[in-house]
């Protein structure tokens, strides 16, 4: 009986590596990165070239992930052709490098029902149509400051954004990334309760613009 029940569960675990299938989510989370603390904490050990000094990155566009009222599609059946160099270089201006844009469409647009222009296109205007604060495009000096400032930030930069839409993750105690979770017609809604987890750090790093 035990042999039997180990063979259909490695069976399923099998069956659930391959992934979902596509278009099957409730709703999207955008989530952008603060590039100089990426950089600082993980980019420059790797050579990223979106932490060379000729770039200006500040919020890019981590992803648009495809996300489910609890857990979300990854790696998904797609039978959509994949991106070009072309397609995945053009996105860079964006989302840092054109490496990132193959993992993104690879991990996530597989799973979003798109074909791969149409996420790239379809992510790309959830960017644009996102305020990013004014204050924080040019930041030229180290500023430490509670991670719920950045919150208010976002907040009074898109007024029809609500607390509990959006989330700020940390990591070393530096700001990571701002998430937003959107509708299939990307207007903002209620994040899931496995997304609503804000960084509680009171003296959060934000690394200045190279």
């Amino acid at each position: 009986m035990f042999r039997i029940f180990l063979t259909l569960l490695l069976l399923g675990t099998a069956a659930q590596a391959e992934g979902e299938k596509p278009g099957q989510f409730d709703y999207y989370v955008m989530a952008l990165s603060w590039s100089p603390n990426w950089c600082a904490l993980e980019g420059d050990r790797k050579g990223s070239d979106q932490c060379d000094t000729r770039h200006d990155h500040g919020w890019i566009l981590h992803g648009l992930w495809p996300q489910n009222e609890q857990g979300w599609p990854s790696y998904c059946r797609a039978n959509e052709r994949a991106p070009t160099r072309t397609m995945t270089g053009a996105m860079s201006d964006i989302m840092g490098t054109g490496g990132l844009a193959w993992h993104q469409w690879k991990k996530h647009g597989t799973c979003s029902g798109l074909s791969a222009a149409e996420y790239y296109a379809t992510s790309r205007a959830a960017y644009d149509g996102f305020n990013r604060p004014e204050i924080l495009r040019k930041l030229d000096k180290t500023v430490r400051l509670p991670a719920s400032v950045i919150e208010d930030a976002f907040l009074e930069a898109n007024p029809t954004l609500k607390p509990d839409q959006i989330t700020i993750t940390c990591k070393q105690n530096h700001i990571q990334e701002v998430r937003i979770c959107l509708t299939k017609d990307f207007e903002f809604r209620r994040c899931g309760r496995d997304v609503i987890r804000d960084c509680q750090a009171t003296s959060a790093t934000l690394n200045p613009i190279r």
